[in-house]
């Protein structure tokens, strides 16, 4: 299902205080704050000496490494100066726009930024959302890392219907990031679980029987998940991948099987690609 490269995760937190209704790693993962791992750097060094400089490594796939705990604890700057002195490539994955407090490490290269933007609509941000910043905040440390020349993806996803699918809006969010220097675009559907299905109805009970049409009654078992079915899951996608195409950025499909040029135009799903330029 993955196309993306070899990479190593780095995770500084257990949890994720952010909170997002639709998280896959809450089913491996508790559903709660960050909690920073005991002795993380100096385990990361010792890690450090034994891998492979040519393996990028993600901070972080399942957690974000820019919590609001992070201001105290400061692993994820800690990590990235570690990770920058033994000279590995980096490509950090996160919805904060605390990352510009480490532009002093960022900018000195080998590192990419990917942001995850769901919608721009502010209130339901919000509610999918609670704890991460807005999606005016992301937008705005796009643009500054576009000013100081970082390669920045932003994933477009998860799209869930009836809630962020509105093709209109998606072409618009397109259109903004490419105006903000977004060089990539990575994009997918919603991946039923029933953890985070319980709280997405808890929060929009009135889509309660409709999802479960769409997932349960027409999906498809994939794995731990049920997917929305390939024809749903292509109309929801292209809004996003065809306005990519026209304005000339790369983009890709994260786990969606859809690997044909309309859906996949990219060396790499994740964008890691950028790292190689």
């Amino acid at each position: 299902m993955c196309t993306c490269p070899q990479k190593y995760s780095l995770h500084p937190y257990t949890g994720c205080s952010h909170k997002c209704l639709y998280c896959y790693a809450t089913y491996y993962v508790r559903y709660t704050d960050s909690k920073p791992k005991r002795d993380f750097l100096g385990r990361l060094k010792r890690d450090l000496n034994k891998a492979d400089r040519r393996i990028p490594i993600v901070l972080s796939s399942s957690s974000d490494p820019y919590p609001p705990e992070e201001k105290e604890y400061k692993l994820t700057r800690g990590a990235l100066r570690l990770l920058q002195r033994y000279g590995f490539k980096v490509l950090i994955m996160t919805k904060s726009d605390m990352v510009l407090r480490d532009m002093d490490i960022v900018k000195k290269g080998g590192i990419c930024v990917s942001i995850t933007i769901t919608t721009l609509d502010r209130k339901l941000s919000k509610i999918i959302e609670p704890n991460a910043p807005s999606p005016d905040k992301r937008l705005s440390t796009l643009k500054e890392l576009t000013k100081m020349n970082v390669r920045t993806i932003v994933r477009v996803d998860p799209i869930i219907p009836l809630l962020n699918d509105d093709p209109i809006e998606l072409r618009e969010l397109v259109a903004v990031l490419a105006e903000y220097g977004v060089r990539h675009i990575v994009t997918s559907t919603y991946k039923f679980r029933l953890d985070s299905y319980k709280r997405l109805i808890e929060a929009f009970p009135e889509y309660s029987n409709t999802w479960k049409l769409l997932y349960v009654n027409r999906g498809v078992k994939v794995g731990s998940y049920r997917y929305l079915a390939r024809s749903l899951r292509e109309k929801l996608l292209r809004p996003i991948v065809h306005e990519a195409s026209r304005l000339g950025l790369t983009y890709a499909t994260c786990r969606e099987r859809l690997i044909t040029k309309e859906f996949f135009n990219s060396p790499t799903c994740d964008g890691t690609h950028l790292l190689r330029v």
